[in-house]
């Protein structure tokens, strides 16, 4: 590939429209798991296409030699479904140039921050075709949708890929465009659903009303059960395991640029919860937490149906913190949930997926880290390069949210990572107008070049 216009090959990549949990964007996800293929092939990785039961992944390879340094990028080429249509601005699979961002559904989630790490390998092996860098890519067509298939992949491929030194990830996010942040941790999951049955069928709220348990009442007593008054987790051994706070989180954390008040502002709420004494900006980061996701039951149309609706749901998930066990946890939440019931209804519970946390100590913050010298170098040369090209040093910070598959590459082959966050709130993330800043791509562009030229010229 003699030029590499990162833009116009992005807009090219968002083009195709790869929803991974609608069949009907079938095509769209070809489209995009080939055009990227095509982009590895092109600066000499080898391809080869994994099949699952739902779409393939991507694990190419670029091998130089036995004993090298090796490393391995992760990403994903699906993307939410764009809906609702009608808040966007411009069409979410026809990308648009405006104020310095390019806007399109995965324009930062995830498909710009691939073409910032191919534009990167690009640059680097333009200059030194013999690098002395062994890297894999792993790009998979299913995080959007809890990644099904990669436990089977890693049955497979998990000894190859443990043969690695570490591993980097651009998923994760940034307060600003120029204050970048080296994720050091993200929070596992854990997701159920209740759903209360009452009478066999739905019943005449005035001739039955006042006897018959009403489903949506027994759910909303189990539901506010389940919390505190501060926000704080009812559910008993909830909070096991959970980890103090180091002195240099809270240290980092001081560095965010974004105070309480500014936080409230952006996201457009009255207050905050407090939960076990933490701030929001700690708890975002430090806390467990159990939310309900979704709700409903009974009539729902317009007007009025004065119904004693037969049954009643919810959807919960529950993010969790390093050192708590998702298994265990989803048993102590359906026993509280089951415990609680009120007599006259019955309550059945749907265990879905669980993934557990993932956390890494940088080894220049704590005494207590535990990394192998190639991560030692690796993060020192992250962090230089961050510093350079954006002007300030990185901050090193819990996320909220949770990409299961990394702790996955961590238990089942071994890598750790190191995770630079490339979108910022800003981006409007699984929403309309889903945009990714030209500037920040262009700085870590330049950021990632630095990182392989420097790995690859360590012996």
């Amino acid at each position: 590939m003699e030029n590499f216009d990162a833009l116009e090959i992005l807009k090219s990549y968002l083009r195709y429209p790869s929803v991974s949990t609608d069949k009907d964007f079938h095509e769209g996800m070809k489209g995009a798991r080939d055009f990227v293929s095509e982009l590895l092939k092109n600066i000499g990785f080898s391809i080869e296409l994994v099949d699952t039961e739902c779409h393939p992944i991507i694990f190419a390879e670029r091998f130089v030699g036995e004993g090298l340094p090796h490393i391995v990028l992760y990403g994903h080429y699906d993307v939410q479904p764009a809906d609702p249509l009608n808040l966007w601005e411009s069409s979410p699979f026809q990308p648009e140039i405006r104020n310095g961002r390019i806007y399109g559904r995965g324009s930062a989630d995830n498909k710009g921050p691939t073409i910032v790490h191919i534009g990167a390998l690009h640059k680097v092996l333009s200059e030194q075709p013999d690098l002395a860098l062994n890297i894999t890519y792993v790009i998979e067509g299913e995080e959007e949708m809890g990644s099904p298939s990669m436990p089977k992949f890693f049955d497979r491929y998990a000894e190859r890929l443990s043969k690695a030194d570490m591993m980097f990830v651009s998923d994760t996010g940034s307060p600003t465009t120029d204050q970048i942040v080296i994720t050091t941790a993200l929070r596992g999951l854990v997701e159920l659903e209740i759903k209360v049955k009452g009478p066999k069928s739905d019943l005449h709220s005035g001739i039955y009303g006042g006897a018959v348990y009403n489903p949506l009442h027994a759910l909303s007593e189990i539901i506010a059960s389940l919390h505190n008054k501060d926000g704080s987790v009812n559910i008993p051994g909830f909070y096991e395991g959970v980890s103090q706070i180091e002195q240099w989180e809270r240290d980092e954390l001081k560095r965010y640029p974004m105070n309480l008040s500014e936080y409230k502002s952006m996201l457009g709420v009255p207050g905050f919860y407090s939960p076990r004494g933490f701030t929001p900006l700690e708890a975002v980061r430090f806390e467990p937490t159990l939310e309900i996701n979704g709700m409903g039951g009974g009539y729902q149309g317009e007007g009025t149906k004065t119904i004693i609706p037969s049954e009643a749901f919810a959807k919960i998930t529950c993010r969790l913190v390093a050192n708590q066990e998702g298994d265990y946890v989803q048993n102590q939440v359906v026993k509280a949930i089951e415990d609680r019931c009120p007599d006259g209804v019955e309550v059945e519970v749907r265990r879905g997926c669980f993934a557990n946390a993932y956390s890494i100590i940088p080894p220049n913050k704590s005494e207590s880290a535990q990394c192998s010298d190639f991560l030692i170098d690796a993060f020192s040369f992250t962090d230089s390069s961050i510093s350079k090209e954006f002007k300030k040093s990185p901050l090193y910070l819990r996320e909220g949210g949770s990409i299961p598959v990394i702790a996955d590459f961590k238990n089942r082959a071994g890598l750790d990572a190191i995770m630079v966050g490339l979108f910022t709130p800003e981006d409007n993330l699984h929403a309309p107008n889903e945009s990714f800043d030209i500037g920040l791509m262009q700085k870590a562009t330049e950021t990632f070049a630095n990182i392989f030229r420097s790995l690859g010229k360590r012996k």
